[in-house]
């Protein structure tokens, strides 16, 4: 492949367009979008258009509208050999801030972007989530994806990234997970840490604050207040009401910068304007928050032709609430440059190819890869004694941890010897691929008004 070719991507999930304005930057042009939200769609659809230079038919043609994950909204098939899949599924299966249900949530796509990576084939893919994915607890979990994408053919990895050291004023956790045909591999590094640490909250928005006649010296004490990165910004979903900056504990994070984080202000604050009520501070306004996710401006002066000029120009389309939940549920857009970079200059082969190590067999989770292949069920001393053969020094209750978790995410089948020990077996993965009769379809339509 040449430097000069035209790279394509498809990108499920692909929300309001923060990875989608990434991946532009870098050099990949969109072929399809998938976005179930029809506000954030709208938003994508317009900004395609009205700031990358697509035409309003392939914009129209580009996004598609709808579970992702619904044959009757777009095939697959269509997009055999593509350069990249990319997306960022559904976060709430592995949150902290959640129940951390995994393979058992309706709204868990990942394993499901995994096989369709298996059936369309691109040369790449790209997929983030939240770090609880790189919890203990989603050890197996991350095993089998691991081990899918390489039956399939691909050299995977894992990375936890923040969003601070590519240049946004947040401190916003990624895990990311790259994966790449062979011969596209050994060209892949890791995006490098911006070189600048980034502004404080107070320097990133202190223009914005003043910008409606707050007085300059209400102003400059609100910016040293602001000292700081600011904590993840948190989108929220449609079940849990309007737009905040996140539960208790960002919002004491946030007083201790001095923002309100009790929800989205309309406006700046006018001139006379103080805190009532013992608030730490002003509220932040949408633009204000789209800021340090890492876009420019919302509007600037001479309309979407300025946002067009601009790096990370973007135009977020409907009501205020709807818009924070765009903004706040994004991949940072330099974050997503910064990783798209790395995948097209694996997929120009560009550098020096490194060594691989595809044939280190990477063990996430001992207990699931010794039950994944023993035809017959084991008990927790067996699996002990075995491990130890490995190397693995595992006690009786970090075993039963390790089964416990896996529990939540494959079928785990007992049965008791007559001994009375208890032995166990490794069943199918509980999580939605594809299949017809999987609960998921049920549940995603008896929930889908509050799935976002």
């Amino acid at each position: 492949m040449s430097a000069s070719e035209q790279l394509e991507v498809v990108e499920i999930c692909a929300g309001a367009g923060g990875q989608t304005l990434g991946l532009e930057r870098a050099g990949f042009r969109h072929r399809l979008a998938v976005e179930l939200d029809r506000n954030a769609a709208t938003t994508l659809r317009h900004n395609l258009h009205a700031v990358l230079g697509y035409s309003e038919a392939e914009a129209e043609e580009a996004v598609k509208v709808g579970d992702v994950a619904d044959p009757g909204v777009w095939d697959p098939a269509d997009h055999p050999n593509i350069d990249l899949l990319a997306g960022g599924v559904p976060c709430p299966p592995f949150s902290i801030a959640g129940k951390q249900l995994g393979a058992s949530d309706e709204r868990d796509l990942f394993a499901w972007a995994v096989e369709l990576c298996g059936k369309i084939k691109p040369k790449a893919l790209l997929l983030e989530n939240v770090r609880g994915l790189s919890a203990n607890r989603f050890a197996a979990y991350r095993q089998h994806v691991l081990d899918r994408l390489r039956e399939y053919g691909y050299i995977a990895e894992w990375k936890l990234l923040h969003a601070n050291e590519f240049g946004v004023s947040q401190l916003r956790p990624r895990f990311v997970l790259v994966a790449l045909r062979p011969e596209y591999a050994e060209y892949f590094a890791w995006p490098e840490q911006h070189p600048k640490e980034p502004l404080t909250v107070g320097e990133l928005l202190k223009d914005l604050m003043g910008s409606r006649g707050w007085e300059p010296e209400q102003v400059d004490s609100w910016v040293r207040k602001a000292n700081d990165i600011a904590p993840t910004i948190v989108g929220g979903s449609k079940k849990h009401g309007g737009a905040d900056l996140g539960p208790t504990r960002a919002k004491r994070a946030w007083a201790e910068l001095g923002v309100d984080a009790m929800g989205v202000a309309d406006d700046p604050p006018v001139e006379g304007w103080r805190p009532l009520d013992g608030a730490p501070g002003p509220k932040l306004t949408a633009a204000m928050v789209a800021r340090i996710q890492g876009w420019d401006d919302i509007k600037a002066e001479g309309g979407v032709e300025a946002l067009a000029r601009m790096e990370f120009g973007w135009d977020f389309q409907g009501r205020k609430t709807s818009v924070y939940r765009q903004i706040g549920n994004a991949f940072p857009p330099p974050v997503a440059k910064a990783l798209g970079e790395s995948i097209r200059n694996a997929l120009q082969q560009v550098g020096e190819p490194r060594t691989l190590l595809e044939a280190t067999d990477g063990v996430l989770d001992p207990v699931y890869k010794l039950l994944r292949d023993q035809p017959r069920p084991l008990t927790v001393d067996q699996i002990i004694v075995r491990l130890a053969k490995t190397g693995t020094v595992m006690e009786q209750p970090d075993v039963e941890r390790h089964l416990s978790h896996l529990s939540h995410d494959f079928a785990v089948t007992t049965m008791v010897r007559s001994n009375g020990a208890v032995a166990y077996s490794l069943g199918e993965f509980k999580a939605f691929i594809g299949q017809d009769d999987h609960q998921r379809h049920d549940l995603f339509t008896l929930h889908r008004a509050k799935i976002s």
